[in-house]
């Protein structure tokens, strides 16, 4: 199975597609820092960086996935929610996408805000365009916690399937195993200078995150989010005005500030995949990601639905 991949970001969905199987025939994201650190980590990808709506879709004609993360301020609560009238919404190059490669399968996430009435025509606009090319659509929100992610973070996830491949999908069941805390899950790396209060800094930050706010470039440095976030930090005797270069030293106190490897570490990345960039970028490229263990959990589902399809269609045909 094979994949196109559009705004791919650091590779959080792109991690989740590889994970259930599909090689990556392209990505396309606009942000150069990204793609840097999409190339060193997978060498052997196609990077292509550039703006979605110049991008042609048609030499890929026939992939079996277009998976995305199109941009979410369109719909954020943190924004003004101005949907199709922003400028960043990118939902109808998607849909011009798909319309050009006509997929086995679709796989769009986006922010929890998708879901709210005033964007009801919105939605229904989207799946009645994927329906009159075939697909069966459908939406669904997921929480990263209910997939071992120690965080906070509802995200919404749109699927198109063609008919044959529908007939096989189920969206995931959430595990119900509880995602280690805070402290357990970071506390190898808060004492890896040797911190002396690393055990005691565990024992308080003993909840999950709260949501990870990548923000965009218009924003100042990187911190952990607005007022209401700080305060959700705070609360796990964490700092969240700023991102540390490194671990607390031994001898430091007070509440620590989080590095970029330890909010990747929450966001569900693996400890080797390395993000290119000084601190701002890298964290931007972190916080705006969708979790690789959700995007692993839905594309798997919808490997195994093109899978049975398939084997279907082989039986058909040799009957």
């Amino acid at each position: 199975m094979n994949s196109l991949e559009l705004c791919a970001g650091a590779g959080g969905q792109a991690q989740g597609l590889e994970r259930s199987g599909f090689q990556h025939e392209a990505l396309v994201e606009i942000d150069a820092a990204a793609c840097n650190t999409l190339r060193f980590n997978r060498p052997q990808w196609n990077v292509i960086e550039g703006d979605l709506s110049l991008f042609d879709a048609s030499p890929f004609r026939g992939v079996d996935l277009v998976a995305g993360g199109v941009p979410c301020p369109p719909f954020s609560k943190a924004g003004k929610q101005l949907g199709s009238e922003d400028a960043r919404d990118l939902f109808p190059q998607a849909i011009r996408v798909v319309d050009e490669t006509r997929p086995q399968a679709v796989m769009l996430e986006n922010v929890r805000g998708l879901l709210d009435a005033v964007f009801v025509d919105y939605r229904q606009k989207i799946a009645k365009q994927l329906q009159a090319m075939g697909y069966w659509t459908d939406w669904h929100l997921f929480n990263a916690a209910d997939f071992g992610v120690s965080q906070l973070r509802p995200r919404v996830v749109f699927v198109a399937l063609r008919q044959d491949v529908a007939e096989h999908f189920h969206w995931p069941v959430p595990s119900m195993k509880l995602p280690p805390t805070v402290g357990q899950l970071l506390h190898d790396l808060m004492r890896a200078n040797g911190w002396q209060g690393a055990d005691a800094w565990r024992d308080l930050a003993n909840d999950i995150a709260p949501t990870l706010v990548g923000g965009s470039k218009k924003h100042g440095g990187p911190d952990l989010g607005p007022t209401r976030s700080r305060q959700a930090w705070s609360a796990l005797s964490v700092d969240g005005r700023g991102l540390a270069d490194e671990a607390p030293s031994a001898d430091f106190v007070g509440q620590p500030r989080l590095t970029v490897r330890m909010c990747a570490r929450i966001q569900g990345f693996p400890d080797d995949w390395h993000f290119v960039g000084k601190k701002t970028p890298s964290y931007r490229q972190v916080g705006n990601a969708f979790p690789p263990p959700v995007a692993h959990a839905v594309s798997a589902g919808i490997a195994l639905a093109i899978q049975k399809a398939a084997a279907v269609r082989l039986f058909r045909k040799a009957a």
